[in-house]
């Protein structure tokens, strides 16, 4: 269809290159459900060659998400890979399993690149995509080929590229604007270009991949499908390297907001956006501001007396979208402590989450005991809920007892209870500036991994005294990380997020510190096998 464009969403991969964005595989398999429910068409859900966890969590996608129960079509489940047979024989072993399986791989095309990274000639540049794409093609049907960095590509050159990808195979041609260079313009400009003068491109869908370094990420992705691109790339919240990717909400809602410009659609179920970037937001631990188009807090938030007194008229005076076309509706009393487990199943599938028994059973409790504290709990209070009960990361230490004493008076105290992957309880107590402070000296002593605290963010879920409070948190390893190649230490130390809820603010902040440490143990290979992918360093 002329006038459809398929979303490509590669939060898990390119999005999970944020620092301190790294999630656990569980945390992976549950953002690429809520994806599919969200009608993304392909999901690049790793890069299986960064490490042989990454690899496992692609495969798993593969299998649990590729292969819907439910009747839907399934969604392309792709796997990224440089032009190496290794890497491409890593993805084609991750992505298999899916009833539509993609291997996406990609060469340096810039001149920038081909000398000072790859210290490749073109001839040897246009060989290698010859090559390697061909191989890809032999393992799997849809193969899309990028020319990395081809905003700032000789425009000829990439052209005789792309054609030759074609030729060896390649159904998608994607065109990067790997570091976020070009402008509106000029972007238009390109896939017009090789829309024109690419030899075989008819047979291919035109794809873009913009990164916001300049803030242009969503505008170049415009102008490119404007210019006859069919899929655009993009991540939830624009999550990504550096300024981050092109943001699927932006892009998907200016589609659906102005259709007489565009005259483009796409697959996505709007009214899941703001739950699935509140997903993507806890899990990676990076919050959205609050001034974010479309998911932001204050996007459908008025305040000044001239737009307050316009929406009282008519609510289209200041918002060109109604808040409820995103999911952002805010019902206020949902359910309370006489509320029974099947009214909370209800509305947990009316949220789109997909919990097998077992897990509604584990929710439940903590629902009730939720209840008990509050008047009424609200979509926001039970979003919190399932992240913080059912998606975190693997406990290796467990919070088992908290006190704390503080005020004016005295200096504040913490006593943590702890209990180690062997089962054993460690009992400490410190002292600190504040009680949060405190408790967090506490678990230092006993768990001693050491790290810096680089942020502590708190907020209220909902409104009122006896709202909820999440916690995100991050630190910074004092180990290096891993390296993608060959699993080579590497200079810079990692960061980790941690993400906690709770209606007592310390005993969030205390789960968000050890979520975040239980991560970083994980991904140094201390405690067990490890769970965690490593920190990528490929950019598009």
């Amino acid at each position: 269809m002329e006038s459809y464009v398929r979303i490509f969403d590669t939060t898990l991969r390119d999005g999970e290159q944020s620092p301190g964005a790294t999630m656990t595989s569980a945390e992976k398999l549950e953002v690429a459900r809520s994806l599919a429910r969200l009608g993304v068409d392909i999901i690049e859900a790793g890069f299986p060659a960064a490490s042989p966890d990454d690899l496992e969590a692609v495969r798993r996608i593969a299998i649990e998400v590729g292969n819907p129960t439910d009747g839907t079509r399934p969604a392309v489940i792709c796997g990224l890979a440089r032009t190496t047979r290794s890497d491409i024989d890593k993805a084609w072993e991750a992505v298999q399993p899916a009833a539509f399986p993609r291997i996406h791989t990609f060469l340096a095309t810039s001149e920038i690149h081909m000398q000072h990274k790859l210290r490749m000639s073109r001839e040897q540049v246009v060989e290698r995509v010859r090559e390697m794409v061909g191989y890809a093609r032999s393992l799997c049907a849809d193969v899309e080929f990028s020319p990395e960095d081809a905003g700032r590509s000789d425009p000829e050159f990439l052209y005789y590229v792309l054609g030759e990808a074609i030729q060896a195979g390649a159904t998608t041609l994607n065109i990067p604007d790997t570091v976020g260079y070009t402008l509106p313009d000029e972007f238009g400009a390109l896939i017009a270009g090789i829309l024109r003068n690419t030899p075989g491109v008819e047979r291919c869908i035109v794809s873009v991949h913009c990164h916001n370094d300049l803030g242009l990420a969503t505008a170049n992705t415009l102008v490119g499908l404007q210019a006859g691109a069919r899929q655009a790339e993009v991540t939830i919240n624009g999550i990504g390297e550096r300024a981050g990717n092109t943001a699927l909400e932006e892009v998907v809602m200016a589609l659906h907001t102005r259709p007489m410009n565009f005259n483009l659609t796409t697959g996505i179920d709007t009214t899941q956006i703001t739950r699935v970037s509140k997903l993507v937001s806890n899990y990676t631990s990076i919050v959205v501001q609050p001034n974010k188009a479309i998911v932001g807090a204050n996007a459908f938030a008025h305040e000044a007396g001239i737009h307050q007194d316009g929406m009282l008229k008519h609510n289209q005076t200041y918002e060109i979208m109604r808040p409820e076309t995103v999911g952002a509706s805010r019902s206020k009393l949902i359910l309370g402590k006489h509320s029974g487990r099947h009214a909370l199943k209800a509305r947990l599938i009316s949220l789109g989450f997909g919990l097998n028994e077992a897990e509604i059973d584990q929710l439940f409790e903590r629902f009730k005991a939720l209840a008990d504290k509050k008047k009424t709990i609200t979509d926001a209070d039970i979003e919190a809920l399932v992240s913080d009960e059912l998606y975190q990361p693997r406990e290796l230490f467990t919070l088992d007892g908290l006190q704390v004493a503080c005020g004016t008076m005295g200096m504040p105290t913490a006593t943590v209870r702890l209990r180690d992957p062997q089962g054993s309880l460690h009992i400490q107590a410190c002292v600190g500036t504040g009680p949060v402070d405190a408790a967090y000296k506490a678990i230092d002593a006993v768990i001693q991994a050491p790290n810096m605290l680089e942020e502590f963010v708190v907020h209220a879920v909902t409104e009122g005294i006896d709202a909820l409070g999440e916690v995100t948190v991050r630190i910074k390893s004092e180990n290096p990380g891993v390296a993608l190649d060959a699993q080579k230490e590497v200079d810079q130390p990692r960061t980790y997020g941690g993400y906690g809820a709770d209606t007592d603010i310390v005993v969030a902040s205390v789960k968000a510190y050890l979520a975040a440490i239980n991560k970083m143990l994980i991904a140094n290979g201390q405690y067990g096998p490890i769970e965690m992918a490593a920190t990528q360093t490929v950019a598009m």
